[in-house]
């Protein structure tokens, strides 16, 4: 008798689910079982534990955290994930993950668009990893190296894997940062080349980056000189971190961790759970449809990001003073789920209420996430101001409404230089554009040109108040 924990590696659906690098088989006795929960970067932590069938996740934790020697300060830094190529989602402490294994099928036809064929093979890996309720206040209070370790190796998994879009001062800066923690401290500039050529660019950068390579072809675009430009200036980094740890005071290993952590604290997105979506790209032409862009969603404690998978940049990024937000379920069929993020725009020099609708199957998963972590955050600013949960009026974020507490309004701060991965690109979005002229809520169309032959004054703008999604709007 034998039970299915998970695979070692993601591996596409389509390959042979009988291999042994995508199946690890654990044997199962009647007093105990043997448990693999694996961690970020295919290394595991094997368990021999009783009951685990009807073990929860909490009682799971104390077992990890003790083999891990995580100490009690850090013991909310990380959480259990059922993760595959088609499906991530945290678990909460009371959940059974072995239940929860037994019903994969079962959520992957609920939450994802992915073939009978594909559900039937996939299998879920049991992961330990960062929690997206930890705050990243408390992430640079740790000082334990092992735990900064774990987190380091997370996120740059995700940096590789483009998951974080980086401007090239940060991938190149978090690539010096990988090589001096992979490699031995201030060695010899030619010994540091021949490593990075040992372990290749891949291992420090991101993939997009780098782009393929290899042949002859590749040789003649020039891709051979693009690799060549991309070593030379990570020897460089490299160079001057390693520089900069002389003068630090923390042991080496635990300096570079934390540099690397820090660095990653500056892009928005860190931290969040992703899910996928598409969105209405914008017409091309007076005929021709406009079609659907498929996106990533980040959501975590400070906001919600939508990103492009295929570019690897923010289309919009949102912190939760500055969106309303809600979830419609599929009318009839062929209709899909739909996650509307609400947020102020302008047409032609008049305010607006901006739509963006996100199609996906996992909108219900998203709904729920941003309305936990609008609720977290007005938990922590009641803590903080001593009202134990209640606010006054002159202390509520503007634009509460109702149980649901949708916040939006907020004063949008100055976004980065439009050449950033991480500024929105709101222009680049096919939005529905709203405004209340008292009466009636009326949808804007784009204004075109004035004819050369007939330019009359602008109207005055109408007045703005927010919008609330309704039947109607869905249908645009």
């Amino acid at each position: 008798n034998h039970w299915t924990i998970g695979s070692g590696k993601y591996t596409s659906p389509s390959q042979d689910s009988h291999t042994p690098e995508h199946v690890s088989m654990v044997s199962v006795s009647a007093a105990a079982q043997d448990v693999l929960i694996y961690l970020v970067g295919d290394s595991a932590v094997h368990l021999c534990v009783e009951g685990v069938a009807c073990m929860t996740v909490q009682e799971l934790g104390r077992s990890v955290r003790e083999a891990l020697h995580i100490p009690d300060s850090a013991q909310d830094a990380f959480a259990f994930w059922l993760c595959s190529p088609l499906l991530e989602l945290q678990l909460k402490p009371k959940h059974q993950p072995y239940k929860l294994c037994r019903q994969w099928q079962d959520l992957l036809y609920r939450f994802t668009e992915a073939s009978e064929d594909n559900i039937s093979q996939d299998e879920p890996c049991l992961q330990y990893r960062r929690n997206v309720f930890f705050p990243r206040t408390k992430e640079l209070q740790i000082e334990d190296e092992g735990v900064l370790r774990l987190l380091y190796e997370e996120a740059k998994e995700n940096v590789l894997e483009g998951r974080y879009p980086c401007d090239p001062e940060h991938w190149l800066r978090l690539g010096a940062l990988s090589c001096a923690l992979d490699l031995e401290h201030g060695i010899d500039i030619h010994k540091a080349a021949s490593a990075i050529r040992e372990k290749k660019l891949s291992s420090f950068l991101p993939g997009h980056v780098i782009g393929s390579s290899g042949g002859l072809f590749s040789a003649l675009r020039g891709k051979g000189g693009r690799q060549a430009e991309l070593e030379q200036s990570l020897l460089e980094e490299y160079q001057a971190v390693c520089k900069s740890a002389t003068s630090n005071s923390q042991s080496i290993p635990t300096y570079f961790l934390r540099q690397y952590l820090s660095t990653c604290h500056t892009l928005p997105y860190y931290g969040c759970a992703f899910f996928s979506g598409e969105i209405d790209k914008p017409p091309q032409g007076i005929l021709q449809r406009g079609g659907r862009k498929t996106v990533s969603v980040g959501i975590s404690l400070e906001g919600v990001y939508v990103i492009d998978v295929k570019e690897k940049h923010v289309l919009l990024g949102l912190r939760y003073c500055e969106l309303s937000w809600d979830h419609s379920y599929p009318e009839g069929e062929g209709d899909s789920h739909i996650l509307w993020l609400e947020f102020d725009g302008e047409e032609a020099g008049t305010p607006v209420n901006k739509l963006l609708k996100i199609y996906s199957k996992q909108a219900e998963l998203m709904n729920g996430l941003i309305e936990f972590c609008v609720e977290l955050r007005a938990m922590g600013d009641a803590a903080a101001t001593g009202t134990d949960g209640e606010l006054s009026p002159s202390q509520q974020p503007a634009g509460l409404t109702g149980t649901a507490s949708r916040m939006r309004g907020g004063q949008r701060g100055k976004l980065r230089r439009q050449s950033s991965v991480v500024c929105s690109r709101v222009h680049s979005l096919s939005t529905i554009s709203y405004v209340d002229d008292g009466k009636e809520i009326k949808r804007l169309k784009p204004k075109r040109a004035a004819s050369f032959f007939s330019r009359q004054p602008p109207p005055p703008p109408p007045a703005y108040s927010a919008v609330q999604v309704t039947e109607s709007l869905e249908q645009g």
